[in-house]
């Protein structure tokens, strides 16, 4: 009798541990990240812009919004953004549609708008943590990382694709 009762109580442990596991891999099903973390300076002829207003938008299948400021040294974050879709399961091209508006002194300026094609954390920066330098002053410029299309007035350390021949 002591045999099947230590048999059905390590039966019970086994079942615990592999629904637990299973859960925990769940939990991370279908999550993907449509904007990675992102913090840096903002700058107006080289000055910090104090107190402006920093305006997100991102957008998979619905658009979402939210909003920061930055600080007495231009200095401001936004943490990633995560959403669980199917997209990640199916077979079906990513692309999330990113950007960012710098409101200062009544004016606007697109600071930062891509489409972020891949749906790993980070990609906008090739895995790095993506820390940006933006002069609101400066002409907008594009490039492409991991084949998404990013026009911007910031620098960050990342490496653009390479540009392929035509011919």
């Amino acid at each position: 009798m002591n045999y099947l009762t230590s048999s059905s109580t390590l039966l019970t442990v086994a079942i615990v541990i592999v629904c637990g596991v299973f859960l925990m891999g769940c939990k991370e099903a279908g999550k993907v990240c449509l904007f990675s973390s992102m913090s840096g300076v903002i700058t107006l002829d080289g000055e910090p812009v104090v107190n402006a207003r920093l305006v997100r938008t991102v957008e998979l299948s619905s658009p979402g919004v939210d909003e920061t400021t930055t600080d007495s040294q231009g200095y401001f974050e936004f943490p990633a953004v995560f959403k669980r879709t199917i997209t990640k399961i199916l077979p079906q091209e990513y692309a999330s549609n990113q950007d960012i508006m710098v409101v200062h002194d009544g004016k606007q300026y697109r600071m930062w708008s891509a489409v972020k094609r891949t749906p790993e954390e980070n990609s906008e920066s090739r895995g790095k943590p993506l820390v940006v330098k933006c002069e609101l002053n400066s002409q907008e410029t594009m490039i492409k990382v991991n084949n998404s299309p990013i026009f911007s007035l910031c620098t960050w350390d990342v490496e653009p694709d390479k540009r392929k021949k035509a011919f």
